[in-house]
């Protein structure tokens, strides 16, 4: 089994030349090894706080995000990338490779392919080589779409072959997530079908997915302890008798947790792959500290 540690520092690897480019957002937030490995570029998000600006992992970093917000009296809010900086990313890929695969976080998330959709019309002649795909979710479920690509493109694949790659992979991948309150995805707007559990007693959990784009409650459970054996055992079911499963175990300030999670679902599932890494900044400010979220892949 493969594991990977997004908050270790990992050896560098060898990059793989491919001729198809792999772009995606911040909220991905792939291990650094492998977007090395398979030279996948990265456009940040923008975390607004008062009168600062941050790029999403580049300016400012979890582990500060999630202190900083634990005593901050105003909340942050998000921003996609602007179509001036998807052109420009567009434009410096294609200068290296002959087309480029852009997957990005879920339209009915972020306005993220909006800007990534005129950052291409930008491009005149050369939009023809870009490709623009919606991940229909975010965080590592989306990086199972991302990886997917890659791996492809690594391998020779067209930009159609590399988009289908994609495609597979969204099919079979999913996230569910357990949030200490529903607070901060109330705030920023992004409540979506969790929107019926407002007001529900402080400790009963909700258990929330990505369905279709766009985030759903599942269920209630009554401790943090209880609905994270849920979150497991949910997922349990969605990869049960397919082979191989891939997990990522994902938090916000919560390691041992996440960590926790990751053992307990890889001892019933015994997937290939592994990862844990923390949730970007962007996703911080929408799901709040302690979120604690598990996405797999099947079948690929």
């Amino acid at each position: 089994m493969m594991v990977y540690n997004l908050e270790i520092p990992l050896a560098k690897k060898e990059t793989l030349m491919t001729k198809v480019a792999i772009l995606t957002d911040s909220t991905a937030y792939l291990p650094q090894d492998l977007l090395a490995r398979y030279n996948i570029t990265t456009i940040p998000l923008q975390v607004i706080w008062g009168e600062e600006s941050f790029q999403d992992g580049v300016t400012i970093q979890p582990g500060d995000f999630y202190r900083r917000i634990q005593t901050a009296k105003a909340m942050p809010s998000t921003s996609q990338p602007s179509a001036g900086a998807m052109k420009e990313a567009f434009s410096r890929l294609l200068e290296q490779e002959t087309a480029v695969l852009g997957i990005f976080i879920s339209s009915k998330l972020s306005g993220t392919i909006q800007s990534a959709t005129q950052g291409r019309e930008m491009l005149g002649q050369n939009a023809k080589n870009i490709e623009i795909f919606d991940s229909q979710t975010t965080t590592m479920a989306m990086g199972f779409q991302v990886l997917a690509a890659a791996r492809a493109a690594a391998e020779g694949a067209s930009l159609q072959d590399c988009v289908a790659a994609a495609e597979q992979a969204r099919q079979h991948s999913g996230v569910h997530f357990v949030v200490d309150t529903l607070e901060f995805l109330h705030r920023g707007g992004r409540i979506g079908g969790a929107q019926r559990f407002l007001g529900t007693a402080l400790n009963m959990k909700p258990i929330l997915t990505v369905r279709e784009g766009k985030i759903e409650a599942q269920e209630r459970v009554r401790t943090k302890g209880k609905a994270l054996e849920r979150l497991i055992e949910i997922v349990a079911e969605e990869c049960d008798g397919k082979s191989p499963v891939n997990l990522a175990a994902l938090h916000a300030n919560s390691p041992e947790e996440a960590q926790t999670v990751l053992d307990k679902a890889s001892a019933r599932l015994n997937p290939a792959e592994t990862f844990t890494c923390e949730l970007s900044p962007v996703i911080g400010t929408h799901v709040g500290p302690g979120t604690i979220a598990l996405a797999y892949q099947t079948g690929i």
